[in-house]
């Protein structure tokens, strides 16, 4: 199997099936549905973290790298869906959140007992005037600097302050890494995504500022001086020496160039890389906890263009997708889910499954799950939607602003469980689940199953035309320019064909011109009219 060939499927595993109905999904739950995804198209399964965690950011703090989580199961279960999803020609993809650990780890707690050793693994620093090392801001609002009173030292932590940085300047903490990696390698799995993995190159401590100021920081730790160094490392010391073992970055505000480096084989460090600026174009004065009235589909065309053309000139390779465990479901972000829920949904599925890389498809957007619309803060979980309520707060917005926010952008909207059935609890569990879901459209795999425009049945005809056809897999891509905002229009070629997917992003019609001796290959509406194309309309012709 090369790059081209994977077709990925992420799994909230808190969130997919509960085997044992405690209202917690698990890995025995992921294992009864092999099958199910199998029949779907996919054959790479990436999982959220499953380690053993605090659970103070759902898994992404993790206490100890060896063991699973016991909400998820045992080691023996982590055994057994190996087995099963080979059975199904379906392989196995871990996170790997390498960038911090929890302030529970073992390492953390012996530099606490004040362990010079230990400390060094992180990044424990004097202040000054009773100031952090420096003015960056945790991503999740507020210093980025933890004062530990006892040792009148500061550690960094650029997300919550439970999930301490780790000092990869420092051999052995990196000998550590690669030994972690390692471990799970040699059980089979055979794909390891990498959390905010270029933030991981700190700068040298004499270019750190101590401003009275806070500032975000970005600049000095992303795509940082060493982080090549790092990556080439990783490589070598681990998963080059496995056969079939395909990585992925997530590269937060990187640029063009430092991806096309990331991800191009010559370097040896990366095979892809998730970019997110696209998902960005509905952030207000570039501020995530803003409300977007309407939509932006200039931008989000431009940075699509510009991200595909630059990389296909570097040969280097993007992971392509509109949802993820930190996004809303991009069928309520960027569609209608309420009028035009199926066209909404099948549009922007063939928009970016068949861009050139690879497609990794988000656990319910097959039978198009919506964000939570949530009427209540109470009703919201994750941490940094909590510290942004906060934040909020603090600005004077009322609640009825600030959960206007918070139902557009939180994280929380892409993590309710899976819709599988009619049943109370949608058949995820016999249980309350962890996060309560609404389901206000009624929306599931059963009932997805039954209507005659199945979004499923969509998403596994787009995926065998992929599967089955070279140039979607390996062709060039160019795009066409519309003079229309909404239209959105690309090709993908090679010496022997060319296809034209043609789209309408919004929910009004759109006047187009379609040629006449063009052959059909996919159409989301039941009807084709030559000249304009209708809400959501997703069409791919061969030229």
């Amino acid at each position: 199997m090369k790059k081209e060939d994977l077709v990925v499927y992420e799994i909230y595993v808190k969130s997919f099936n509960d085997s044992n109905d405690d209202g917690i999904g698990d890995l025995n739950g992921i294992k009864e549905k092999i099958p199910y995804l199998r029949k779907l198209g996919i054959n790479y399964i990436w999982l959220t973290p499953i380690y053993q965690t605090p659970n103070i950011d759902n898994g992404y703090d993790i206490e100890n790298y060896y063991k699973i989580n016991p909400d998820y199961g045992t080691m023996s279960d982590f055994n057994n869906l190996l087995k099963e999803a080979k059975k199904y020609k379906i392989n196995i993809m871990l996170d790997m959140v390498l960038n911090h650990t929890s302030t529970q780890h073992h390492w953390f707690k012996k530099a606490l007992k004040g362990s010079k050793k230990y400390q060094n693994y992180y990044f424990f620093e004097k202040g000054k005037n009773n100031k952090p090392p420096t003015n960056w801001t945790s991503k999740f609002g507020g210093s980025a600097w933890e004062y530990i009173k006892k040792l009148d030292l500061w550690y960094l932590h650029l997300f919550s302050k439970q999930q301490a940085d780790i000092n990869w300047e420092n051999k052995k903490l990196r000998a550590e890494v690669f030994k972690i990696v390692n471990f799970w390698l040699k059980k089979g799995v055979k794909g390891l995504r990498f959390d905010v993995i270029n933030l991981i190159s700190k700068p040298e401590k004499k270019n750190w500022k101590n401003d009275l100021k806070y500032n975000d920081g970005k600049k000095f730790y992303t795509d940082g001086k060493n982080i090549n160094f790092y990556l080439k490392e990783l490589n070598k010391k681990t998963f080059s020496n496995y056969e079939n073992v395909f990585t992925v970055g997530e590269l937060s505000s990187t640029n063009l160039k430092h991806f096309a480096n990331y991800s191009n084989p010559k370097n040896k460090e990366l095979d892809m890389g998730f970019i997110f600026y696209h998902l960005k174009t509905d952030y207000i004065d570039n501020h995530k906890w803003s409300y977007a009235p309407t939509k932006d589909f200039k931008k989000f065309k431009e940075v699509i263009e510009t991200w595909q053309l630059y990389q296909q000139k570097h040969n280097s390779w993007i992971a392509n997708f509109l949802s993820n465990h930190d996004q809303p479901r991009h069928i309520s972000r960027f569609g209608n889910d309420k009028i035009y829920h199926y066209q909404s949904a099948t549009c922007f599925a063939v928009l970016y499954i068949f861009l050139r890389g690879t497609p990794f498809i988000y656990y319910g957007e097959e039978i198009g799950q919506t964000n939570l619309y949530n009427t209540k803060i109470e009703e919201f979980n994750d941490i940094e939607t909590t510290n942004a309520y906060k934040k909020l707060r603090s600005e004077n917005k009322t609640d009825d602003q600030i959960l206007k926010i918070i139902n557009q952008k939180s994280r929380d909207n892409g993590r309710s469980p899976f819709a599988w059935n009619n049943k109370k609890y949608y058949g995820f569990s016999e249980t309350r689940p962890w996060l309560k879901y609404k389901n206000i459209y009624n929306i599931t795999l059963e009932n997805d199953l039954k209507n005659k425009n199945s979004i499923f049945k969509f998403y596994q005809e787009i995926l065998r035309l992929r599967q089955q056809n070279k140039t979607f897999k390996l062709g060039k891509i160019k795009f066409i320019e519309t003079n229309n905002d909404n239209i959105f229009i690309y090709e993908r070629y090679d010496d022997q064909k060319n296809y034209q997917i043609i789209l309408n992003l919004s929910d009004k019609k759109q006047n187009y011109k379609i040629k006449e001796n063009i052959k059909i290959i996919i159409n989301n509406h039941e009807k084709l009219n030559f000249n304009f194309l209708n809400p959501y309309q997703a069409i791919i012709v061969e030229c």
